[in-house]
C-alpha cells in the first residue's frame, strides 16, 4: 500500500509527503470513528464505510486506505484482539470502545503493513489516542502496541 510519489505533478516532494501523511492520518482517524460505530452496532462494514465515505472528505487511494482498514479489521477482530489481548492488564471488555478501536488499528497495520515503519504505526495510535481518546490513554495504548511490534516485527528497527 506504498504510495506513489513518482507521478508527474507540480508539488515538491515534501509538499506529497505531506499530503500523504495528512490524508493517511485523515483515513485513520476516520476508521477509528467507523470501527467505534462497529463496535456499538454491528452494522456491516460496507453499511459503515458508506455514512462516513459520504460525510468525509476521502478521496483516490486514501479512501482505499479507510475501505482497507475498516474491510481488514471489522470482520475480523477476533483474530485481531488475540494479537493484543494478552499483553492488556486488565479483561478487553474493560477497554472503552475509542481504545479498542486505536489498538484494533495498530495491530493490524503492525501485523499486515510490513511496509510501514513501526514507529509511524505507533506514533499514529498515539496521535488517535490523544484525539479521541481518554486522557493519559496513549500511554497504555502505547505499551500494548510495543510489546505487540516486538512480537509480530521481532527485532525489526522501528
Amino acid at each position: 500500500m506504498s504510495p506513489n510519489y513518482n507521478d508527474q505533478e507540480s508539488h515538491s516532494t515534501g509538499d506529497k509527503l505531506k499530503s500523504v501523511i495528512n490524508s493517511q492520518h485523515l483515513a485513520r482517524q476516520t476508521a477509528v470513528q467507523a470501527l467505534y460505530q462497529y463496535s456499538l452496532t454491528r452494522q456491516s462494514p460496507s453499511e459503515i464505510e458508506g455514512s462516513f465515505i459520504f460525510n468525509k472528505k476521502l478521496s483516490g487511494k486514501y479512501h482505499g486506505f479507510f475501505q482497507h482498514l475498516v474491510r481488514g479489521i471489522a470482520p475480523h477482530t477476533e483474530n485481531i484482539d488475540k494479537l493484543f489481548d494478552q499483553h492488556l492488564d486488565r479483561a478487553k471488555d474493560q477497554l472503552d470502545l475509542v481504545t479498542l478501536a486505536v489498538l484494533r488499528i495498530g495491530v493490524f497495520e503492525l501485523a499486515h503493513q510490513p511496509d510501514t515503519p513501526m514507529k509511524v504505526i505507533i506514533n499514529e495510535a498515539i496521535d488517535l489516542a490523544k484525539e479521541f481518546g481518554a486522557d493519559q490513554g496513549y500511554r497504555y495504548i502505547n505499551g500494548v502496541l510495543d510489546k505487540v511490534a516486538r512480537e509480530v516485527r521481532g527485532n525489526q528497527q522501528a
